[in-house]
């Protein structure tokens, strides 16, 4: 049983809900990318995220719950700050107000910039990002081009 229902109910619920917000972000993003985040040979997440504008626009990205908590999320948004900084684009996404992520997002140098409901809207400048941060992620395939 999974929340009070059976497994199969629970896995059908969860695609239908996946496939509704996939549909959600192909039409709003069109030119937006889904990608897997994958440890080794496991799928551990996910990522939407759009480059074809002049602002990066990181669309949603989760972690498997056993993942949460390692630092994969920390490095990857890392990777994608490096990248967008390097690109010299600004960078903008959502986030529940409630959400602890909140704070390392403060630390990547977004700013709040307005609210949609329950999410907060999100800001980084064009602005470059600290040779440490780079270090975490040289050597990784560059998938942001």
């Amino acid at each position: 049983m999974s929340a009070g229902m059976p497994v199969e109910q629970a896995e059908s619920l969860l695609a239908s809900q996946f496939s509704i917000q996939h549909t959600y972000y192909r039409q709003h993003y069109p030119h937006g990318r889904f990608d897997i985040i994958m440890q080794g040979t496991k799928n551990i997440g996910r990522l939407y995220h759009d480059w074809s504008g002049d602002v990066v626009q990181l669309i949603d990205i989760a972690l498997l719950s056993a993942y949460r908590g390692a630092g994969i999320g920390t490095r990857l948004m890392r990777a994608i700050v490096t990248e967008a900084a390097r690109k010299h684009m600004r960078m903008q996404l959502y986030v529940e107000f409630d959400n602890p992520v909140r704070a390392l997002y403060r630390t990547l140098g977004f700013a709040p910039a307005g609210e949609n409901g329950i999410y907060e809207l999100m800001h980084r400048d064009a602005m470059p990002f600290d040779e440490e941060a780079w270090a975490s992620v040289r050597g990784l395939n560059n998938p942001f081009q």
